[in-house]
Formats: structure tokens, C-alpha cells, sequence
């Protein structure tokens, strides 16, 4: 990871984020209050915007940037989530200009650390979580014989299962939460977003 992959990854997410706006803003009708798709394909978008003008090469800083970047401009619960997973990474990658794949790994744990501190939750609730949790933990196994494409197109499989397990779950955070029982059986949209993260990350290395 730098600054130029960071921002290629970053491109290739808004684009599978604005392809989905509409499918984004239809799962957060549900149970959400519709949305979801706007908030984060701005959010993306702005991220998009800010790396392809900055000059800045340290990871850490050009992240933490991102972080407000994308707060300021997906005024949501989930945009704030977001950016406590870039905030998270910048803390990680202070003072580097390079993250090789297990660098990166621990980067990507340090920002899901910090949502589950902040947003005091975890796997299991119905959330972004359940989509980037087991991706994270699919790079970290990596092995030092496997190419970076086998890796995230690995991770961005594991997200895409984890998005789709939360169907059967129950939602225990925000609005989503009123709806109790009846939430079971409906996909998460936060997780959707999280699957579409990884397989933005995926494409671009592709």
C-alpha cells in the first residue's frame, strides 16, 4: 500500500458504490430511513476527490485526512463509522509512505478496533461488521507464497459471505433495531457497503 494504490483502491470502491447507489437506498427502505446509497456514494466520492489533487505521501496523514473528508461528506451513522475505520488505519500507518500486505492487514484491524470501540459493537449484530470482520481476518492469514490479487479476491469472498449471513440476524443498533424479529431475513445495507469495499479493493488490484 501507498498513496497511489490507496487512492486507485479508493477509485475503484466510489465506482462500485455509485453503480449501487439505487440498490443501497432500496435495502435501507426497509429498515433504515432510505439514505444509505446517497450518503455513501458522496462519501466515496469526496474521498475520490481529495486523494486524486493531495501530494501527500505519508499513509497515516493522507488516511486521517480521508477520515474527515468522508465524515463531512456522508452525514450518516455509517458515514461516521467509516470514519472511525479511517481514523483507525492513520493511527496505524503514522510516519509510513509504504504498508506491505501484513502492515496493511494490521492497519485494517486497527480501524475495525476502533469501530467496534466507538460504535460499541460487534460481528454478529446485523452491521458493516459482519462484511469486514471476516475479510480482514481472511488477509491476515495470508500466506508469503499467495499473490495480493488470490488475497483480496479471497477477503472480498469472505465479505460478500459475511454480508449475506446477516439475514438471518437480528438488528441490535440504530432504527434498524425497532424492528426487532422482523429485521430477520432482510440483508443489511451497512453490510452490502462493506462487501462492495473489498471488492472495489479486489478489482483494483485485479
Amino acid at each position: 500500500m501507498n498513496a497511489a494504490s490507496l487512492r486507485g483502491a479508493i477509485t475503484a470502491i466510489s465506482d462500485l458504490i455509485g453503480k449501487n447507489k439505487d440498490y443501497l437506498v432500496e435495502l435501507d427502505q426497509q429498515n433504515g430511513d432510505g439514505d444509505l446509497g446517497v450518503s455513501m456514494a458522496a462519501g466515496f466520492k469526496a474521498v475520490e476527490g481529495y486523494l486524486e489533487s493531495a501530494e501527500e505521501k505519508d499513509l497515516g496523514k493522507l488516511l486521517m485526512k480521508c477520515s474527515g473528508v468522508f465524515n463531512e461528506a456522508a452525514p450518516s451513522s455509517l458515514g461516521t463509522i467509516l470514519a472511525f475505520g479511517f481514523m483507525g488505519m492513520a493511527k496505524a500507518l503514522k510516519g509510513k509512505e509504504e504498508a506491505g500486505i501484513a502492515e496493511a492487514a494490521l492497519a485494517m484491524e486497527a480501524g475495525l478496533n476502533n469501530i467496534m470501540e466507538k460504535a460499541k459493537s460487534k460481528p454478529g449484530e446485523k452491521t458493516i461488521l459482519d462484511a469486514i470482520f471476516p475479510a480482514v481476518e481472511r488477509i491476515k492469514k495470508a500466506g508469503p507464497n499467495d499473490s495480493i490479487t488470490v488475497i483480496y479476491a479471497a477477503a472480498a469472498k469472505a465479505a460478500a459471505e459475511g454480508s449475506d449471513a446477516t439475514r438471518a440476524m437480528i438488528s441490535v443498533h440504530g432504527r434498524a433495531a425497532y424492528y426487532g424479529d422482523k429485521s430477520i431475513g432482510i440483508l443489511d445495507g451497512g453490510s452490502v457497503v462493506g462487501k462492495l469495499i473489498f471488492e472495489g479493493i479486489s478489482a483494483y488490484y485485479q
